[in-house]
């Protein structure tokens, strides 16, 4: 539950503050917000599995946004960044919809 109520309160830190994000930032930070939710969600599914680990938790959490990020960044680098991009935004993005389909088994036994 921690994860989910993190998540929602940096969602209306967000929305409240309106934060600037600077002009280099800006490609990284959809894939970056995508990984994070994976990890989120994962953190979710764990809790309700019962195996959640917090440690576990913080480095899924850091590497997903880190790697992504990265693979953005090679894809810039190399004039491929949209493809990339595309490539880790539907990785991640089977896995959320994966997560999201265990919780929903876990909540509602459907």
């Amino acid at each position: 539950m921690i994860p989910a109520l993190g998540l929602l309160i940096g969602i209306v830190l967000g929305v409240v503050l309106d934060p600037q994000v600077p002009i280099w930032l800006q490609p990284y930070l959809p894939i970056a917000v995508i990984a994070a939710l994976d990890a989120v969600f994962g953190a979710v599914r764990a809790v309700l599995d019962g195996i959640f680990d917090d440690r576990v938790f913080v480095i899924s959490f850091l590497s997903n946004v880190l790697v992504a990020a990265f693979i953005v960044f090679l894809g810039d680098q190399l004039g491929v960044g949209s493809q990339l991009s595309t490539g880790v935004v539907v990785v991640l993005g089977v896995r959320i919809f994966s997560n999201v389909a265990s919780i929903r088994r876990h909540l509602f036994r459907a």
